[in-house]
Protein backbone atom coordinates (compact mmCIF):
# COMPACT_ATOMS: atom_id res chain seq x y z
CA UNK A 1 0.00 0.00 0.00
CA UNK A 2 1.38 3.39 -0.98
CA UNK A 3 1.90 5.99 1.76
CA UNK A 4 -0.29 9.07 1.84
CA UNK A 5 0.81 11.68 -0.71
CA UNK A 6 -0.34 14.38 1.71
CA UNK A 7 1.87 12.84 4.37
CA UNK A 8 4.89 12.76 2.06
CA UNK A 9 4.55 16.38 1.00
CA UNK A 10 3.99 17.41 4.61
CA UNK A 11 7.15 15.53 5.62
CA UNK A 12 9.20 17.72 3.25
CA UNK A 13 8.55 20.76 5.43
CA UNK A 14 11.35 22.02 7.62
CA UNK A 15 13.97 19.44 6.64
CA UNK A 16 17.49 20.88 6.89
CA UNK A 17 19.60 19.83 3.91
CA UNK A 18 23.20 20.75 3.19
CA UNK A 19 23.60 21.40 -0.54
CA UNK A 20 27.30 21.14 -1.35
CA UNK A 21 28.65 22.14 -4.74
CA UNK A 22 29.15 24.63 -7.51
CA UNK A 23 26.80 27.60 -7.35
CA UNK A 24 26.04 29.65 -10.44
CA UNK A 25 24.12 32.61 -11.75
CA UNK A 26 22.01 32.18 -14.89
CA UNK A 27 21.61 35.50 -16.68
CA UNK A 28 19.04 35.74 -19.46
CA UNK A 29 18.82 38.30 -22.24
CA UNK A 30 15.53 37.96 -24.12
CA UNK A 31 14.31 39.68 -27.21
CA UNK A 32 12.74 39.58 -30.65
CA UNK A 33 14.50 38.54 -33.86
CA UNK A 34 13.26 40.09 -37.09
CA UNK A 35 16.39 40.32 -39.22
CA UNK A 36 19.96 39.18 -39.75
CA UNK A 37 22.97 41.35 -39.10
CA UNK A 38 24.60 42.98 -42.17
CA UNK A 39 27.96 42.43 -40.46
CA UNK A 40 27.73 38.61 -40.24
CA UNK A 41 25.11 35.90 -40.85
CA UNK A 42 23.78 36.08 -37.29
CA UNK A 43 20.40 37.18 -35.92
CA UNK A 44 19.94 40.61 -34.37
CA UNK A 45 18.15 40.38 -31.02
CA UNK A 46 16.15 43.46 -30.04
CA UNK A 47 16.32 43.16 -26.25
CA UNK A 48 13.00 43.22 -24.40
CA UNK A 49 14.04 41.91 -20.97
CA UNK A 50 16.92 40.80 -18.77
CA UNK A 51 16.73 38.70 -15.62
CA UNK A 52 18.96 36.68 -13.33
CA UNK A 53 18.27 33.33 -11.67
CA UNK A 54 20.23 31.05 -9.38
CA UNK A 55 21.72 27.99 -11.06
CA UNK A 56 23.77 24.89 -10.31
CA UNK A 57 23.78 23.92 -6.65
CA UNK A 58 21.87 27.13 -5.90
CA UNK A 59 19.00 25.89 -8.07
CA UNK A 60 18.92 22.60 -6.14
CA UNK A 61 18.68 24.65 -2.95
CA UNK A 62 15.93 26.78 -4.49
CA UNK A 63 13.93 23.66 -5.36
CA UNK A 64 14.31 22.31 -1.82
CA UNK A 65 13.09 25.66 -0.51
CA UNK A 66 10.11 25.61 -2.89
CA UNK A 67 9.16 22.15 -1.61
CA UNK A 68 9.14 23.32 2.02
CA UNK A 69 12.63 22.27 3.05
CA UNK A 70 15.38 24.41 4.53
CA UNK A 71 18.45 24.28 2.27
CA UNK A 72 21.86 25.31 3.59
CA UNK A 73 24.00 26.04 0.56
CA UNK A 74 27.69 25.19 1.03
CA UNK A 75 30.06 26.63 -1.55
CA UNK A 76 32.89 29.07 -2.15
CA UNK A 77 32.39 32.30 -4.08
CA UNK A 78 34.37 35.50 -4.52
CA UNK A 79 34.08 39.17 -3.64
CA UNK A 80 33.15 40.21 -7.18
CA UNK A 81 29.91 41.91 -8.18
CA UNK A 82 28.29 38.67 -9.40
CA UNK A 83 29.09 36.94 -6.10
CA UNK A 84 27.39 39.87 -4.33
CA UNK A 85 24.36 39.34 -6.59
CA UNK A 86 24.22 35.66 -5.64
CA UNK A 87 24.26 36.45 -1.91
CA UNK A 88 21.57 39.08 -2.47
CA UNK A 89 19.34 36.58 -4.30
CA UNK A 90 19.75 34.04 -1.48
CA UNK A 91 18.87 36.62 1.17
CA UNK A 92 15.95 37.84 -0.95
CA UNK A 93 14.57 34.29 -0.91
CA UNK A 94 15.22 34.04 2.85
CA UNK A 95 17.72 31.22 2.26
CA UNK A 96 20.67 30.56 4.56
CA UNK A 97 24.11 31.90 3.64
CA UNK A 98 25.65 30.16 6.68
CA UNK A 99 27.54 27.70 4.47
CA UNK A 100 28.83 30.24 1.93
CA UNK A 101 32.57 30.93 2.08
CA UNK A 102 33.87 34.05 0.34
CA UNK A 103 37.39 33.94 -1.04
CA UNK A 104 39.78 36.36 -2.70
CA UNK A 105 40.85 33.44 -4.92
CA UNK A 106 37.42 32.79 -6.52
CA UNK A 107 34.80 34.51 -8.66
CA UNK A 108 31.18 33.66 -9.35
CA UNK A 109 30.30 31.25 -12.16
CA UNK A 110 27.90 32.95 -14.58
CA UNK A 111 26.11 31.53 -17.62
CA UNK A 112 24.74 34.14 -19.99
CA UNK A 113 21.93 32.95 -22.28
CA UNK A 114 20.67 34.96 -25.23
CA UNK A 115 17.13 34.07 -26.32
CA UNK A 116 15.40 35.30 -29.45
CA UNK A 117 11.75 34.52 -30.17
CA UNK A 118 11.76 32.10 -27.19
CA UNK A 119 14.69 30.15 -28.66
CA UNK A 120 18.17 30.02 -27.13
CA UNK A 121 20.63 31.44 -29.65
CA UNK A 122 23.84 31.66 -27.66
CA UNK A 123 25.36 30.83 -24.28
CA UNK A 124 28.43 32.49 -22.80
CA UNK A 125 30.17 31.00 -19.74
CA UNK A 126 32.26 33.02 -17.30
CA UNK A 127 33.78 30.68 -14.73
CA UNK A 128 36.73 29.41 -12.73
CA UNK A 129 37.42 25.65 -12.69
CA UNK A 130 40.57 25.47 -10.58
CA UNK A 131 40.47 23.50 -7.31
CA UNK A 132 40.02 25.34 -4.04
CA UNK A 133 43.11 26.54 -2.23
CA UNK A 134 44.02 24.54 0.87
CA UNK A 135 42.85 27.45 3.02
CA UNK A 136 39.43 27.71 1.33
CA UNK A 137 38.98 23.93 1.35
CA UNK A 138 39.73 23.75 5.08
CA UNK A 139 37.36 26.61 5.87
CA UNK A 140 34.50 25.07 3.86
CA UNK A 141 35.00 21.65 5.48
CA UNK A 142 35.09 23.20 8.97
CA UNK A 143 31.81 25.00 8.38
CA UNK A 144 30.09 21.87 7.07
CA UNK A 145 31.40 19.69 9.90
CA UNK A 146 30.24 22.25 12.47
CA UNK A 147 26.72 22.15 11.03
CA UNK A 148 26.70 18.34 10.95
CA UNK A 149 27.98 18.23 14.55
CA UNK A 150 25.13 20.54 15.60
CA UNK A 151 22.62 17.77 14.89
CA UNK A 152 20.32 19.90 12.72
CA UNK A 153 21.22 18.33 9.37
CA UNK A 154 18.61 15.89 8.01
CA UNK A 155 20.27 15.21 4.65
CA UNK A 156 23.11 16.11 2.30
CA UNK A 157 23.19 16.71 -1.44
CA UNK A 158 26.38 16.83 -3.52
CA UNK A 159 25.69 18.89 -6.64
CA UNK A 160 28.84 18.59 -8.73
CA UNK A 161 29.43 20.61 -11.90
CA UNK A 162 33.22 20.12 -12.10
CA UNK A 163 33.92 23.76 -11.26
CA UNK A 164 36.42 23.03 -8.49
CA UNK A 165 34.38 23.22 -5.27
CA UNK A 166 34.05 19.45 -4.75
CA UNK A 167 37.19 17.30 -4.53
CA UNK A 168 37.99 13.74 -3.36
CA UNK A 169 39.31 14.96 0.03
CA UNK A 170 36.15 17.02 0.59
CA UNK A 171 33.95 14.03 -0.37
CA UNK A 172 35.84 11.79 2.06
CA UNK A 173 35.56 14.29 4.92
CA UNK A 174 31.81 14.82 4.46
CA UNK A 175 31.03 11.13 3.93
CA UNK A 176 32.98 10.13 7.04
CA UNK A 177 30.76 12.40 9.14
CA UNK A 178 27.57 11.49 7.28
CA UNK A 179 28.08 7.73 7.73
CA UNK A 180 28.95 8.15 11.38
CA UNK A 181 25.90 10.32 12.03
CA UNK A 182 23.53 8.30 9.77
CA UNK A 183 22.75 11.31 7.57
CA UNK A 184 21.34 10.30 4.15
CA UNK A 185 23.35 11.51 1.16
CA UNK A 186 22.33 12.11 -2.46
CA UNK A 187 24.85 12.71 -5.24
CA UNK A 188 24.46 14.39 -8.63
CA UNK A 189 27.91 13.61 -10.09
CA UNK A 190 30.04 14.86 -12.95
CA UNK A 191 33.08 13.36 -14.68
CA UNK A 192 36.04 14.52 -12.59
CA UNK A 193 34.91 13.07 -9.26
CA UNK A 194 32.66 10.31 -10.61
CA UNK A 195 34.55 7.43 -8.99
CA UNK A 196 35.39 9.35 -5.80
CA UNK A 197 31.89 9.15 -4.32
CA UNK A 198 31.05 6.35 -1.92
CA UNK A 199 28.36 5.31 0.61
CA UNK A 200 25.72 7.44 -1.16
CA UNK A 201 22.07 6.60 -0.58
CA UNK A 202 21.15 8.02 -4.00
CA UNK A 203 23.63 8.32 -6.88
CA UNK A 204 22.01 10.14 -9.81
CA UNK A 205 24.04 10.43 -13.03
CA UNK A 206 22.63 10.74 -16.53
CA UNK A 207 23.55 8.18 -19.17
CA UNK A 208 26.35 10.31 -20.66
CA UNK A 209 27.96 10.70 -17.23
CA UNK A 210 27.60 6.97 -16.53
CA UNK A 211 29.16 6.07 -19.90
CA UNK A 212 32.13 8.35 -19.28
CA UNK A 213 32.52 7.33 -15.66
CA UNK A 214 32.56 3.57 -16.32
CA UNK A 215 33.93 3.63 -19.90
CA UNK A 216 30.78 2.01 -21.28
CA UNK A 217 30.30 1.65 -25.03
CA UNK A 218 26.55 1.04 -25.41
CA UNK A 219 24.31 3.88 -26.59
CA UNK A 220 21.65 2.76 -24.12
CA UNK A 221 21.76 0.57 -21.01
CA UNK A 222 22.24 -3.11 -21.90
CA UNK A 223 22.93 -6.14 -19.72
CA UNK A 224 26.71 -5.69 -19.87
CA UNK A 225 26.48 -2.06 -18.74
CA UNK A 226 23.96 -2.96 -16.02
CA UNK A 227 26.42 -5.53 -14.67
CA UNK A 228 29.08 -2.82 -14.43
CA UNK A 229 26.66 -0.48 -12.67
CA UNK A 230 25.80 -3.20 -10.16
CA UNK A 231 29.52 -3.75 -9.59
CA UNK A 232 29.94 0.01 -9.01
CA UNK A 233 27.12 -0.06 -6.47
CA UNK A 234 28.73 -2.89 -4.54
CA UNK A 235 32.24 -1.44 -4.62
CA UNK A 236 31.14 2.09 -3.69
CA UNK A 237 28.41 1.01 -1.25
CA UNK A 238 25.63 2.88 -3.07
CA UNK A 239 22.10 2.11 -1.89
CA UNK A 240 20.47 3.29 -5.12
CA UNK A 241 21.46 4.42 -8.59
CA UNK A 242 18.94 6.67 -10.31
CA UNK A 243 20.05 6.74 -13.95
CA UNK A 244 18.31 9.44 -15.99
CA UNK A 245 17.78 8.64 -19.68
CA UNK A 246 16.35 11.91 -21.03
CA UNK A 247 13.16 11.22 -23.02
CA UNK A 248 13.46 7.50 -22.19
CA UNK A 249 12.74 8.11 -18.51
CA UNK A 250 14.68 6.80 -15.54
CA UNK A 251 16.31 3.48 -14.67
CA UNK A 252 16.35 2.71 -10.95
CA UNK A 253 18.75 0.14 -9.50
CA UNK A 254 18.47 -0.74 -5.82
CA UNK A 255 19.26 -3.49 -3.34
CA UNK A 256 16.43 -5.92 -2.67
CA UNK A 257 16.37 -9.52 -1.38
CA UNK A 258 20.19 -9.83 -1.43
CA UNK A 259 20.30 -8.74 -5.07
CA UNK A 260 20.26 -5.53 -7.10
CA UNK A 261 17.03 -5.06 -9.02
CA UNK A 262 16.40 -2.62 -11.84
CA UNK A 263 13.13 -0.91 -12.72
CA UNK A 264 12.48 1.30 -15.74
CA UNK A 265 10.19 4.27 -15.14
CA UNK A 266 9.07 5.96 -18.40
CA UNK A 267 8.68 9.68 -18.86
CA UNK A 268 5.19 11.06 -19.28
CA UNK A 269 4.78 12.86 -22.61
CA UNK A 270 5.04 16.64 -22.11
CA UNK A 271 5.50 19.84 -24.08
CA UNK A 272 9.21 20.38 -23.51
CA UNK A 273 10.25 24.03 -23.60
CA UNK A 274 13.67 23.85 -21.88
CA UNK A 275 15.46 20.95 -20.15
CA UNK A 276 17.66 23.30 -18.10
CA UNK A 277 17.46 22.56 -14.39
CA UNK A 278 15.46 19.32 -14.66
CA UNK A 279 18.23 17.33 -12.97
CA UNK A 280 18.42 19.89 -10.16
CA UNK A 281 14.72 19.49 -9.49
CA UNK A 282 14.96 15.69 -9.58
CA UNK A 283 17.77 15.49 -7.02
CA UNK A 284 15.92 17.93 -4.74
CA UNK A 285 12.73 15.85 -4.82
CA UNK A 286 14.61 12.55 -4.49
CA UNK A 287 16.56 13.83 -1.48
CA UNK A 288 13.48 15.06 0.37
CA UNK A 289 11.56 11.87 -0.46
CA UNK A 290 14.50 9.80 0.78
CA UNK A 291 14.49 11.63 4.11
CA UNK A 292 10.70 11.22 4.29
CA UNK A 293 11.14 7.44 4.04
CA UNK A 294 9.52 7.02 0.63
CA UNK A 295 10.21 3.66 -1.05
CA UNK A 296 12.74 3.74 -3.94
CA UNK A 297 10.31 3.23 -6.83
CA UNK A 298 7.84 5.81 -5.54
CA UNK A 299 10.68 8.22 -4.79
CA UNK A 300 11.88 8.02 -8.39
CA UNK A 301 8.34 8.35 -9.76
CA UNK A 302 7.95 11.63 -7.88
CA UNK A 303 11.39 12.90 -8.91
CA UNK A 304 10.79 11.97 -12.55
CA UNK A 305 7.42 13.74 -12.56
CA UNK A 306 8.90 16.91 -11.07
CA UNK A 307 11.80 16.94 -13.55
CA UNK A 308 9.36 16.67 -16.44
CA UNK A 309 7.20 19.49 -15.11
CA UNK A 310 10.02 22.06 -14.96
CA UNK A 311 10.92 21.23 -18.58
CA UNK A 312 7.64 22.83 -19.63
CA UNK A 313 8.95 26.27 -18.69
CA UNK A 314 11.66 28.34 -20.35
CA UNK A 315 14.76 28.87 -18.24
CA UNK A 316 15.91 27.46 -14.92
CA UNK A 317 12.94 27.60 -12.55
CA UNK A 318 12.11 25.70 -9.32
CA UNK A 319 9.16 23.35 -9.03
CA UNK A 320 5.81 24.73 -7.86
CA UNK A 321 4.86 22.54 -4.86
CA UNK A 322 1.08 22.90 -5.22
CA UNK A 323 1.08 22.16 -8.96
CA UNK A 324 3.46 19.27 -8.34
CA UNK A 325 1.12 17.82 -5.72
CA UNK A 326 -1.89 18.16 -8.04
CA UNK A 327 -0.02 16.36 -10.83
CA UNK A 328 1.22 13.64 -8.48
CA UNK A 329 -2.32 12.94 -7.25
CA UNK A 330 -3.36 11.94 -10.79
CA UNK A 331 -1.00 8.97 -10.90
CA UNK A 332 -0.59 8.10 -7.22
Amino acid sequence: MKPSLNGIFEAFNGKNILVIGDVMLDEYIEGKVNRLSPEAPVPIVDITSRYTRMGGAANVALNIKALGGNPILCSVIGYDEKSDSLVHLLEERQMSVQGIVRSKHRCATVKYRVLGNNTQLLRLDEEMKSPLTDEDHALLVRQMEAMMDSGIVDGIVFEDYDKGIISPPLIDKVMESAVRKHIPVSVDPKKNNFLSYHHADVFKPNWKEMKEGLNLIADKPDEASLDKIRQLMREKHFSMVVLTLSEDGVLLLYHRNNDIEDIHIPTRVRQVADVSGAGDTMIAVASLALIAGVAPEEMVQLANLAGGMVCEQVGVVPIDKQLFFEEAVKSW
